[in-house]
């Protein structure tokens, strides 16, 4: 689903991705772990080219992707992307802000976006707050709609910075309830976390990332259970006495 080969990008004088090289495949869910700092969500808005890479190559459903040449909304309908601080339209309601995309963008008949944005609501539990303005949520539910909001572009990938960092510890188990199920579902996903529990529980591929580079990238099981570099081993550890 994903390729990526030699990607680098710099801010300034600040190298922070260094000849990235990974792949994704249909319905993995590849998670991206690392300190704070290390290329993750850069990485990933590379991904979804609200980054412009400085070198490498991105190749999506077998394709190279140049954003200078090609229609980047239409990539970014097979790309969808929930963000940490959830990015909902507040002026709008629950349902507004879910069919807005489906409507000016892929130009489906609002009829039909209405039903669709209340049956992926009934899927992530909240098909009574259709009415309802963002700033009436919680967290956990405005996360649960942008998941929403993402799903109804009807992507091929979805991509997830750190979905749970903005929430309380209380509300982070309903956002990755919601995750764990699009997951049983196929969906393809790189999921930037902190959450240890849940990459190892529902992720396919682990790639660890330090200071820029990918250090160890390795099934679940293998990655948790039997990691080979030192570095990769040091970062368990730590994560194991939060």
């Amino acid at each position: 689903m994903i390729r990526i080969k030699n990607l680098n990008k710099s801010f300034g004088d600040l190298h922070v991705l260094k000849d990235i090289d990974m792949k994704v495949l249909e319905s993995d869910v590849v998670c991206l772990i690392g300190s704070s700092g290390s290329g993750k969500s850069t990485l990933l808005r590379c991904l979804n080219f609200l980054e412009k890479k400085d070198s490498g190559q991105i190749i999506i459903e077998g394709e190279e992707i140049n954003p200078e040449t090609q229609n980047m909304n239409k990539v970014r309908e097979k790309v969808g992307m929930v963000f940490q601080h959830f990015q909902l339209f507040p002026h709008m309601t629950v349902l507004e802000n879910i069919i807005e995309a489906p409507v000016h963008v892929k130009k489906v008949p609002k009829n039909e976006a209405i039903q669709e944005a209340r049956d992926l609501l009934a899927k992530v539990g909240l098909e009574d707050k259709a009415d309802v303005y963002p700033s009436k949520l919680s967290g956990g539910q405005k996360q649960r709609v942008a998941i929403a909001r993402a799903m109804a572009m009807q992507p091929d990938i979805l991509l997830f910075d750190e979905p749970t960092s903005a929430l309380d510890p209380e509300l982070v188990g309903e956002v990755l309830t919601t995750m764990k199920e699009l997951a049983e579902e196929g969906m393809t996903m790189v999921v930037v976390t902190h959450e240890m529990g849940f990459a190892r529980e529902v992720g396919d591929w682990i790639v660890f990332m330090h200071e820029g580079r990918i250090i160890e990238s390795a099934s679940s099981e293998t990655f948790f259970n039997n990691p080979k570099e030192q570095r990769t081993k040091e970062f368990l550890k730590t994560t194991a006495l939060k």
